[in-house]
């Protein structure tokens, strides 16, 4: 306890002497008790001075930078989560750039040989000082030797130590997370405890790096046969939980558009390929990268488009695959009327709610889009458009339309920057149309239906046991005795009577902690 208390005080006073807790105030005023303890744990050191000209996002973006990885990271989650810090910080967040300093080679070759042994470390030649450098990993050039054939490859590697760190560092911040809305009812909302939880859930993933090389794999399986989209190859006996190699990327970034143009390449068929390959993954396969900057997407000499760094993936079940592609048709025709309906049959929005005004809130969106030149018309815009029309009428957040909203809206962005007057929704309407008519097909219904008997037939020798269930619960909900409240995640549930147990503990010594930090610090 003791460990994760004075970790949370370093951590605080980091905080306070950044410049964050200001721009915070500046965001959302803070309860006197909070002023007051970061005031005093701030004793003795200067803030960081950050231009008061700035907005509130860009100044918390500049702090959060400053803090290093655990807190770098904390605002990349934060900017792909609007629904709860707001639309205006997310944005600003977004610009929050990954890069610190690389260790050295040495040290990197020491991890790749411990990783993979040494039989197969024998294969790795001509491995470089490292070519890119961010929180959690670098990533390095080599050779590797397959029965004779040197194939050129790139060797991502996670820091050492990077676990502990951040572990240790999500641990305090959990605290924390507990102690201000178990003590501010106001706070509750800010949803802080669910904040760290999903944040530790998505850094524990992203630092065993066979779960990128499975993201990379899949996604190289789903898109093998779309011609102009190349997923570098895994190469599985030289990737571990530490290490990951992959195809080097023989191309052009795609920012660099007079580079484009001297190899040949059509800007305008690579910003509608580009458009379309992203739609493709998202409303065909349900599994699509998200993260589709210009740094991660790289050309070839054939206009081929290479992605990279596959950290963060998006996942759509069938029905919100078929919920987007519907929606997205529909404005496209203008149809807000079938927009809406879309909405009520996935039991998006309240059954007493009107469809009429519904529809009639839809138009408000869709109109003065098509209003708009084509060069201005964006489907990720409409889609942020539709979700506050959306919170209006009680619906509840889809949190993976969130991250497909956002990454619409970048893929966009690069597709408008190689050629301005791309038409988004021309460009969208043949994937849209052929997913939706595949969707409809015969054979298409057949699938379902034969799914569908399949899984009542698996249930029926359960049929007994379940109705024997069922009479019960109704026999206790007329007798009252039936809590129908929801549960929370079972394992932020355990999460929470961990701190429970000692946060006590930690309000009593509180003052007394602050002394001694102040002493030794």
């Amino acid at each position: 306890m003791i460990k994760r208390v004075f970790k949370l005080f370093q951590i605080a006073r980091k905080f306070s002497t950044s410049g964050a807790v200001d721009t915070i105030k500046e965001i959302h005023p803070l309860p006197v008790s909070l002023n007051l303890f970061f005031d005093l744990i701030s004793i003795g050191k200067n803030p960081n001075l950050i231009d008061k000209q700035k907005s509130s996002g860009e100044k918390l973006c500049i702090a959060l930078q400053g803090m290093g990885t655990t807190f770098i990271k904390l605002g990349q989650f934060l900017a792909t989560r609007p629904d709860i810090i707001g639309e205006e910080l997310a944005k600003s967040l977004e610009k929050l750039q990954d890069k610190v300093p690389a260790f050295n080679l040495h040290d990197a070759k020491k991890i790749i040989k411990k990783e993979i042994g040494e039989n197969y470390f024998k294969d790795i030649t001509e491995i470089s000082e490292p070519i890119a450098a961010a929180s959690i990993a670098q990533v390095h050039l080599a050779k590797i030797n397959l029965e004779g054939n040197y194939k050129q490859v790139a060797i991502k590697i996670l820091r050492p130590n990077i676990e502990k760190l951040f572990n240790e560092e999500l641990d305090a911040l959990m605290l924390f997370a507990y102690i201000v809305e178990n003590t501010f009812s106001k706070a509750k909302r800010l949803k802080l405890i669910e904040v760290v939880h999903l944040l530790r859930e998505i850094t524990n993933i992203e630092m065993d790096l066979r779960f990128e090389a499975a993201a990379a794999n899949e996604l190289y399986e789903n898109t093998k046969n779309d011609i102009g989209f190349n997923v570098p190859k895994i190469y599985w006996n030289y990737t571990t939980k530490k290490i990951l190699t992959l195809d080097k990327v023989d191309g052009v970034s795609i920012r660099e558009h007079e580079k484009l143009k001297d190899l040949g390449v059509n800007l305008k068929k690579l910003a509608e390929n580009l458009i379309q390959f992203f739609l493709k993954q998202a409303v065909r396969d349900g599994f699509f990268h998200g993260d589709m900057h210009q740094g991660n997407l790289f050309v070839d000499s054939k206009g081929n488009i290479i992605p990279v760094d596959f950290g963060i993936m998006g996942r759509l079940n069938k029905d919100n695959r078929k919920f987007l592609a519907e929606i997205l048709y529909g404005f496209i025709q203008r149809d807000y009327i079938k927009v809406a309906e879309v909405h009520f049959q996935a039991g998006l929005v309240p059954q007493d709610a009107s469809k009429e005004e519904f529809a009639q809130a839809l138009r408000s969106v869709g109109e003065p889009i098509f209003g708009q030149s084509i060069k201005d018309i964006s489907g990720g815009n409409l889609l942020a458009q539709l979700f506050e029309i959306t919170e209006k009428f009680n619906m509840a957040t889809q949190p993976p339309l969130l991250l497909l909203q956002k990454t619409m809206v970048v893929v966009e962005g690069v597709a408008r920057k190689l050629y301005p007057e791309t038409n988004i929704w021309e460009v969208s309407r043949p994937v849209l149309e052929n997913w939706l008519k595949d969707l409809k097909s015969p054979k298409s219904t057949l699938d379902t239906a034969f799914s569908t008997s399949s899984e009542i037939i698996k249930r029926i020798p359960d049929l007994p046991k379940i109705m024997d269930r069922a009479d019960y619960a109704l026999k206790l909900m007329s007798e009252g005795k039936l809590n129908l409240a929801i549960g929370t995640n079972k394992n932020l549930e355990i999460e929470q009577m961990k701190l429970k147990n000692f946060r006590n503990n930690v309000i009593i010594s509180f003052f007394g902690v602050v002394i001694v930090f102040l002493l030794v610090f």
